[in-house]
């Protein structure tokens, strides 16, 4: 070989073994993985994360199975005052009972909307996409906007049977609000 090849097949060798290296330190660079123990640390504050928002979305059903419980109490009360004629008792009960579907519509009394607020403040939102679909109000987690509607004209029609109460209305209604709830407190 002359002088000049062998520089050629030099340089060639030498750039080969550079192009080498440099493919393997970047194979080395894409084998790097975030250590294990992060990725365990990550992991176990996600599980965190998923946690808190099922607790959420418990919680929620479980206002709105109590505040279901308390109108079940309520018009057990009307249903008796009706059968026995007693109109005050009657209106009184279904006063009380028109409360109880409103707060069931709105996911709490303003006690949990204080706190919801102070949520929705911090930048907590439950049902963020849901909220941008226009399928929840902001902050709530388990009552849609359809809900909240159907649970709100009910207590307005229940509210209504207080001033001329009867029992055929006030069942007719209650299997509206039954039927909304029972959808509600699916899992």
């Amino acid at each position: 070989m002359t002088r000049g090849v062998c520089s050629t097949v030099a340089a060639a060798a030498l750039g080969v073994a550079i192009a080498a290296g440099n493919a393997a330190a970047q194979g080395a660079a894409a084998e790097v993985r975030t250590p294990a123990e992060m990725v365990a640390t990550y992991s176990t504050l996600a599980d965190g994360i998923l946690a808190l928002k099922r607790t959420e979305e418990n919680l929620c059903r479980s206002i709105l199975s109590a505040a279901n419980g308390h109108a079940h109490a309520d018009l057990g009360r009307a249903q008796k005052a009706l059968a026995t004629g007693d109109t005050k008792g009657a209106e009184a009960a279904l006063e009380a009972l028109a409360a109880e579907v409103a707060e069931m519509a709105t996911e709490g009394d303003n006690a949990v909307g204080a706190v919801r607020k102070r949520l929705i403040e911090a930048g907590q939102h439950h049902n963020a996409a849901g909220e941008a679909q226009g399928v929840y109000d902001e902050g709530f987690v388990i009552v849609t906007k359809a809900a909240k509607a159907s649970l709100l004209e009910s207590s307005r029609a229940i509210a209504q049977l207080a001033h001329a109460p009867k029992a055929e209305a006030l069942d007719a209604e209650w299997k509206k609000v039954q039927a909304v709830v029972a959808d509600l407190l699916k899992h």
